[in-house]
């Protein structure tokens, strides 16, 4: 049965191939040649469209279509609100590179689909193999959600851990005089990260007219991060109040190290539990033979003696 369908496959590929060998020569026999063909190459307009797809590399010209006809059956089997969510997702994971709502979505259903035809084709055309095939696609379909939510998770982490020291350096160029906007431009260039590009992106805000407080704002629902809430909140209000940026912050650094310390303390009281079970499975029973082991090989012998 599998030898006939992949027979039936084969055949119907060669023909697929002939026709549109066919097709290209009927299409090239119509097409002008020689001096017709020049003179119509100078009437023929540049289109901006065309000279920007040629530009282009070659993976991105071919990945791109099947992107793009991937987006459509990803949308079909998407809920509501699907492309807010994975904007969302992407703005936690510092929308990394080139990648887009509309990319992660062609990688979705391309997923869905390659994971379907990859196990057809090593996986036998029973139910079984069936139910595989809709296992593999909707893993697919899942695969790229996950795959941002794990970005945007590490660079969680990260922006928590390098807070508290570009606060203490925010805090240190303000009282030493600077204006705040030129104290999170040195923050921004003096330091790496996500709180680096966090900073950068609030002050491009600021230049093209936002308020401070809804650049930080926007800064604070890029993140899930509680530390960067409380200062925005705290920051914000003292813009609104008229209170001295100053002292609000230096009060934000110290709550910030006493939260980071208690962060530290609370992993260091955890360790004993999670090492409970890697000891008892994998490290008491290897010493339980290299010290009970002889002893148990020498009562083993001396009944044996004695029974003889």
């Amino acid at each position: 049965m599998s030898s006939q369908v992949f027979l039936y496959v084969g055949l119907l590929a060669v023909g697929l191939s002939i026709a549109v060998l066919v097709m290209a020569f009927a299409f090239d026999a119509g097409a002008p040649t020689g001096v017709a063909r020049s003179l119509s190459l100078i009437e023929h307009g540049v289109n901006r469209a065309e000279v920007g797809k040629h530009e282009l590399p070659a993976t991105e010209r071919l990945v791109k279509p099947l992107l793009d006809g991937s987006r459509g059956l990803a949308v079909r089997l998407s809920p509501a609100g699907t492309h807010d969510r994975l904007q969302h997702l992407l703005d936690l994971a510092g929308n990394p590179g080139t990648w887009t709502v509309e990319r992660l979505l062609g990688l979705k259903g391309a997923g869905m689909i390659g994971g379907a035809v990859v196990v057809l084709l090593f996986a036998h055309l029973s139910l079984g193999g069936l139910v595989l095939a809709l296992v593999a696609s909707a893993v697919g379909f899942f695969l790229p959600d996950l795959l941002v939510y794990n970005t945007a998770l590490k660079r969680q982490n990260i922006l928590r851990r390098g807070l508290a020291d570009a606060l203490d350096m925010l805090t240190v160029c303000v009282e030493a005089g600077q204006g705040f906007d030129a104290a999170l431009l040195q923050v921004a260039k003096s330091t790496h990260g996500p709180v680096a590009g966090e900073f950068a992106r609030v002050l491009q805000e600021i230049q093209i007219g936002k308020s401070r407080g809804e650049a930080f704002s926007a800064m604070a629902a890029r993140t899930k991060v509680t530390e960067v809430r409380t200062f925005v909140t705290a920051l914000v209000q003292a813009d609104r109040l008229g209170l001295p940026v100053a002292g609000v912050l230096r009060e934000q650094s110290v709550q910030m190290r006493l939260v980071r310390r208690q962060r530290a303390e609370e992993k260091a009281q955890k360790i004993p539990v999670k090492i409970l079970f890697p000891m008892l499975l994998c490290i008491f029973p290897a010493l339980f033979i290299v010290i009970i082991g002889p002893g148990v090989i020498r009562i083993v012998q001396t009944f044996g003696q004695m029974g003889h």
